[in-house]
């Protein structure tokens, strides 16, 4: 069955993860994959794009090497350009260590 295209503002649910393994998972988690669109000069992110349920997601992960929250938040913010019509961004990661009391 071929993929369906759909365009930017057809997305409503962004999701940004850190690392390759959880993008994999994530993409796992769509009951739909959708056609890339063209890339955008002014953006460097790499999306992933899909359904779950009713959702259009987008799917983003982090650079290789550029972990932490001011990488989140730039990739965040260059989604909501791309996709003006995200209503909200989860930014998922695993943590990497417990605070001690």
């Amino acid at each position: 069955m071929p993929q369906r295209r759909l365009r930017p503002q057809d997305y409503t649910v962004g999701w940004v993860c850190a690392l390759p393994i959880e993008l994999a998972a994530a993409a796992g988690m769509l009951d739909e994959e959708h056609q890339d669109l063209p890339q955008d000069t002014n953006n460097s992110n790499l999306y992933t794009l899909g359904r779950i349920g009713e959702h259009n997601i987008v799917i983003a992960c982090l650079p290789a090497g550029q972990l932490g929250t001011n990488s989140a938040v730039a990739a965040a913010v260059q989604m909501k350009s791309r996709f003006t019509s995200i209503e909200f961004i989860l930014i998922v990661g695993i943590g990497d260590r417990v605070p001690s009391s």
